[in-house]
């Protein structure tokens, strides 16, 4: 099990934030989160690894292969964003984010951002450099187009389907 770094928020600690789910064992994705803290100026983010017991625990309705291959954030009202669409919604969420938003939503640059997101997250353990998989989480999670892998969500156009 892995759990958030101690100084980042976890969602008990925060009951009213907005949850972002990541892959703690990525050290792309682990390093971009400790930053969001500085970002985040008002305390509206809780973090937890999707790695941590409690993932399926209070968000069972979250499919473990597409956490997987995308980030997610769960708002105290159950939205969820994920991927892409996460990172969008961190630019009106956070005040310090205000700059980037403008360039995330610009109309039709999701052809863009989305595949790019995703080669991202695709490539995450290759891009940190790991070469030791302590865990052997490597091998599973090189393998996120394999529908066993990832409980049956496939890539297309955009969207995630079943």
């Amino acid at each position: 099990m892995t759990s958030p770094a101690p100084s980042l928020p976890c969602p008990s600690k925060r009951p009213e934030a907005d949850v972002v789910i990541y892959d703690g064992d990525c050290g792309i994705c682990s390093a971009q989160v400790r930053k969001l803290p500085w970002w985040d100026c008002r305390q509206k983010l809780s973090y937890i690894s999707l790695h941590d017991a409690q993932v399926a625990k209070r968000w069972p309705q979250l499919p473990a292969g597409r956490l997987m291959q995308e980030m997610c954030i769960v708002t105290p009202s159950g939205h969820e964003y994920w991927g892409i669409d996460a990172i969008r919604h961190l630019t009106r969420r956070l005040r310090r984010l205000w700059w980037l938003a403008p360039l995330l939503h610009v109309p039709g640059s999701m052809f863009v951002w989305r595949p790019l997101y995703r080669w991202i997250a695709r490539n995450r353990y290759r891009l940190s450099g790991m070469k030791d998989c302590p865990t052997n989480v490597c091998t599973t999670k090189g393998r996120a187009n394999d529908a066993s892998q990832t409980d049956g969500y496939e890539a297309d156009a955009g969207k995630l389907h079943r």
